[in-house]
């Protein structure tokens, strides 16, 4: 089973590197990280290198296709080459999903139009200009493709998809293998929830 993720310059890694560790444990899984060319791959701090293995050209076809997010993608919303190949790819699979501002590459590419989807709470407006209805949700599902909020809901995006591919017992015991059982220290995680001072921090950054 061919899980592919596109990886871009100013990526956030945790979109991917999240999913990644619970999706490379699905029984016969072959990850691919391809980019336009093969090699490093920064993220949106410029801290964080991801290598890719393949570039776009040489993918042409996934089981399932994880789109991460992050300022390289709100970047290449007007990249057509980048837009094509996701929509090819997309053609193939049998599911499409992505992780926090990921969503908007879907939208841009037409993928999401008429359908509800989720993204980062900071992208709404712009996740509904290409169509998709903003659902305050941390996983959505419309048909074949999986939309996951923000950044740390891809981990919880790839448990559902463990599900829907290998059964719950398998995704259960991928959680355990990660074990992630969250617990935050604050009540603050999404936008709805954070106290004003919170929010306030974020907007003087």
């Amino acid at each position: 089973m061919r899980i592919v993720f596109p990886i871009f310059e100013g990526l956030t890694a945790l979109d991917a590197v999240g999913p990644y560790e619970v999706l490379r444990m699905l029984p016969a899984a072959d990850v691919v990280f391809a980019a336009a060319e093969p090699g490093p791959v920064t993220d949106g701090a410029g801290l964080l290198t991801l290598t890719a293995t393949a570039a776009f050209a040489d993918v042409t076809e996934a089981d399932v296709l994880v789109v991460p997010g992050g300022p390289g993608a709100r970047a290449n919303l007007g990249n057509e080459a980048l837009l094509d190949w996701i929509r090819r790819i997309d053609a193939t699979t049998a599911w499409t999903t992505s992780v926090c501002t990921g969503s908007l590459l879907l939208g841009a590419a037409g993928l999401l139009e008429g359908l509800r989807a989720t993204s980062h709470w900071s992208a709404t407006d712009l996740l509904e200009s290409y169509g998709a209805t903003y659902t305050e949700q941390r996983v959505v599902e419309q048909r074949r493709i999986i939309t996951a909020a923000g950044v740390s809901s891809g981990i919880d995006m790839a448990l559902r998809l463990a599900e829907l591919i290998a059964g719950p017992v398998a995704a259960q015991a991928l959680q355990l293998a990660i074990e992630y059982d969250p617990q935050p220290p604050f009540d603050a995680g999404s936008y709805a929830k954070a106290p004003q001072a919170a929010k306030d921090y974020l907007a003087s950054r």
